[in-house]
Parts: structure tokens; C-alpha cells; sequence
């Protein structure tokens, strides 16, 4: 839900904190390192602290976290850094506790369904975060149905408080067993021995790019797709999560059937497919098109998070939670690296793309000012010939951004497809790909390589 409320108030919020989409990036930013902080350090410790007491933790994280964003004033005008003002220097600290507290989430959610479930991991775990999807299909609705009655992005924000006091009640009244790892008596020093295996590592740089591929594209999504089509943007996100949702429910037969790398090569195949063709998108494309290469894409992300931590759990299941929460970091200090790059690359494409007269007027510090194209838009709206013409080039400098912003990321998809590939022949040489029990203070299933 997190998700889906913060890429759909983006441009309410830029505009109205005076930020630059580089800016924003680093606003999200702290989402990303928190969580990764928090998953670290929760994960390699959630047996000493305690699964209940993380959870709860969490919980009250959130709502703290939200309160602060709530209470953070807009700056009267621009802003030359994040940390020069009291408004944008609240939503950064808003954001790091709300981050913090997803990474408690992931710290324990995932080391928990591997050891409820050790027969069936990538299954169980592909279903389990078939909810992330889930929750930005919710969320996703929740604040298209709040922009349909002009609500603010504070109320959209406050939604969330009523999933936050939820799960702390349900954290404090649940029982938790502890680890597979710590059953089956895997001592702490083999846990982190786990992760200097040479097919680990090679996983360890997989899960940059396929969290960079599914996770980086999201944060402008909704506003993109709105600029090409004209269509709420946020409905392109619940659409590809909710498309998520329904296909991760059937990870388990496919990945048994053509193995787990086989499933994330060809999930690479339709990411690098599906970027490339939403980064070339033009303006007015019709809606059939446009869900038509978002239908691409999400296909091409859906299995891509769930199935790399079913595939570390499975083959090295010695590393317990601590292999776990690597691979959760991972994963977000690739998404949280991908924010502002990608900002950073549309506001440089969308720059561009102004003619010289323009950029005296929209560009401020060498960044693109998203308060001055409004400023020029009104002027259109109020009967400005010039402005209206100068708002046409504007959208489509901003379209061209969105774009080549885009298209950086298809490289990555592109790569993973050679590197799932080796990886498949590698365990077909092997006789196939097999996981790996532990059973009591033994393991089974051959070496984990």
C-alpha cells in the first residue's frame, strides 16, 4: 500500500514541496536504506530478539513515521538540497522510520514462511509476497478513489494508519516458532560462512538488477503513464500488480517445471521486452497499447523478488535468516540507487528537450523546476498563446525524460537474461536443479555449490 500511495501523491508532492524529480528521489531514498538497515540487522539477530517483539516494533515504527510525514510544512519556495528545509527534511525522516519499519517486516516474514513451509519454499514464498502486489492493487484503488473526491495527500497517507494498528494487534496476540536454521542446530558461524559461496555471490548480483528492474520503474510510473495516455496513472500500477498478485499464486508448478532459474531467465526476457517497449511509448498512445506493453512488463517482474529468495532459502538453507536478509537488502539498496539515478536521468533527458528559451525559465540550478513548468502552465490555462505553446514542448520534454529514464533500466533485464541462463545450465549439467533440507543437525539433498 506503501507503494502504491507514494508513486501516485509523487507529483502532488513535488509540486507542493517545491521539489525536483532528482529531489524527490532522494525524498523515497531513505524508505530504501532504512528497510535495508532494518532487514540487516533484523535478520541476522531475529532469533536473539525475538520474531513477536520485531513485528510489533514495527508496527508502532509505522505510525510514528506516518505522523511525521503528516506534520511536515512545504517549503514557501524551492529548495536547493532535501536538508535545507523543515518540510522536505520531515518527509526524509518520515520516510527512513516508515523504511525502517518494512525492513523489520521482511527481516522476519520471510525466515518464518521458510520454516513453516520447507518443502515448498518458492511456492510459499511467491504467495506470501503475492500481498506486496496485493497491497498496491488496494492501495492503488484506495487513492484513485480518494482523487475522484479531491482528497488530499495527507488523507491518502492517513490510510494507512489502519493497517499499521491492525498488524500490531495481530503481532501481539500470535505465537512464533524459531528458525529452520536454528531447529536443525546450524551454528551462527556456518549461517554467515553461507555466504561467501560462489554461486551465492553470483545471486548477490543478480538480486541488485532484478530489484533495480522490478522496484526502480514503479516510482514513476503512475505519472508517466498519465503523461503518455491521459489516463490516471495510478490504474497502470494497480493493473501490473494486480496481474502480480493473481500469477505469483502459481509460482510453484511453473518453477517445477522448468526450475526456478529457468523462470527468472524468462522473466528477464519479458522485463527487458516490456521496458523497452514502454520507454518507447508516445505521446497519445491509445490504451490498449499502453496496458499492452505494461502487461509485458509485469509478467517480466512478477516472479523475480520472491523467486530469488525462494532459490537462496532452498539452496542454501544453512544461511538461514541471515542469507535472507542479504538478499532483502540487496534488493532495496538496488531500488533505492534507482530512484534517483533515474530521476536524475529524467530531469537530464527532459532538460534536453527544452529549447534554450525555456530552459531560462523552467531550469533553476541546472535542474529541472517542476514549480516554474506549472507556473507556465497556468498562464496557458489563463489564455497565454506563448504558454501554450511553451506547456507542449514542456510535456513532451517530460515524455522524452520519462522515457530514455526508462529505457536505461531495460539494459538490466537484458544482462539477467545471460546470467539466469548460465545459472540454468549449471544445474542441468548438475542432473538438475534440487533443494536442499535440512533435517535435525544433518542436511540433505546433496551440496549446495
Amino acid at each position: 500500500m506503501v507503494f502504491a500511495i507514494r508513486g501516485d501523491v509523487e507529483a502532488q508532492m513535488s509540486e507542493i514541496f517545491h521539489l525536483t524529480k532528482e529531489q524527490m528521489g532522494y525524498i523515497w531514498l531513505p524508505a530504501f536504506w532504512g528497510f535495508t538497515a532494518a532487514i540487516f540487522v533484523s535478520g541476522a539477530l531475529v532469533d536473539a530478539l525475538g520474531m513477536r517483539s520485531l513485528h510489533a516494533l514495527s508496527a508502532l515504527g509505522y505510525i510514528l513515521g506516518l505522523a511525521i510525514v503528516l506534520l511536515a510544512p512545504p517549503p514557501s519556495g524551492p529548495v536547493h538540497s532535501v536538508f535545507s528545509a523543515t518540510g522536505p527534511l520531515m518527509l526524509f525522516g518520515g520516510f527512513l522510520i516508515m523504511g525502517l519499519s518494512q525492513g523489520l517486516v521482511e527481516g522476519v516474514i520471510n525466515p518464518l514462511i521458510a520454516t513453516l513451509y520447507r518443502d515448498e519454499k518458492t511456492h510459499k514464498l511467491n504467495v506470501l509476497h503475492a500481498w506486496w502486489p496485493g497491497g498496491m492493487v488496494i492501495g492503488g484503488l484506495i487513492a484513485f478513489g480518494l482523487t475522484q473526491v479531491d482528497a488530499s495527500w495527507q488523507i491518502k497517507w492517513a490510510v494507512l494508519f489502519v493497517p499499521a494498528f491492525a498488524y500490531l494487534a495481530m503481532a501481539l496476540t500470535q505465537a512464533y516458532p524459531r528458525t529452520e536454521r536454528v531447529q536443525s542446530n546450524v551454528s551462527d558461524a556456518e549461517m554467515f560462512r553461507e555466504a561467501l559461496k560462489p554461486l551465492f555471490l553470483l545471486l548477490f548480483v543478480c538480486m541488485l538488477m532484478t530489484a533495480a528492474t522490478e522496484l526502480g520503474p514503479d516510482q514513476w510510473f503512475p505519472s508517466v503513464m498519465s503523461q503518455l495516455t491521459g489516463i490516471e496513472g495510478i490504474l497502470f500500477l494497480v493493473y501490473t500488480a494486480g496481474m502480480m498478485f493473481v500469477l505469483r499464486f502459481f509460482a510453484g508448478p511453473i518453477a517445477h517445471k522448468i526450475s526456478p532459474p529457468g523462470l527468472l531467465m524468462v522473466c528477464s526476457v519479458f522485463a527487458a521486452a516490456g521496458l523497452y517497449w514502454l520507454g518507447s511509448l508516445e505521446e497519445g498512445t491509445s490504451p490498449a497499447v499502453a496496458f499492452a506493453a505494461a502487461t509485458v512488463f509485469g509478467i517480466g517482474k512478477t516472479y523475480f523478488w520472491p523467486t530469488m529468495l525462494g532459490v537462496t532459502s532452498e539452496r542454501y538453507p544453512r544461511g538461514g535468516e541471515f542469507l535472507l536478509a542479504v538478499m532483502g537488502a540487496t534488493g532495496m539498496i538496488a531500488a533505492g540507487i534507482a530512484g534517483p539515478v533515474m530521476g536524475r536521468i529524467y530531469d537530464y533527458h527532459t532538460i534536453q528537450h527544452l529549447t534554450p528559451e525555456l530552459r531560462q525559465i523552467v531550469v533553476v540550478d541546472s535542474k529541472f523546476s517542476p514549480e516554474k513548468a506549472k507556473e507556465v502552465e497556468d498562464r496557458a490555462q489563463q489564455g497565454d498563446p506563448t504558454a501554450a505553446e511553451q506547456t507542449k514542448v514542456i510535456k513532451e520534454a517530460l515524455r522524452q525524460g520519462a522515457a530514455m529514464a526508462i529505457r536505461y533500466v531495460a539494459i538490466l533485464p537484458v544482462i539477467l537474461v545471460v546470467l539466469f541462463g548460465l545459472q540454468f545450465l549449471y544445474y542441468k549439467s548438475k542432473g538438475g536443479y534440487r533443494a536442499i533440507r535440512l533435517e535435525g543437525s544433518g542436511e540433505g539433498g546433496g551440496g549446495s555449490g
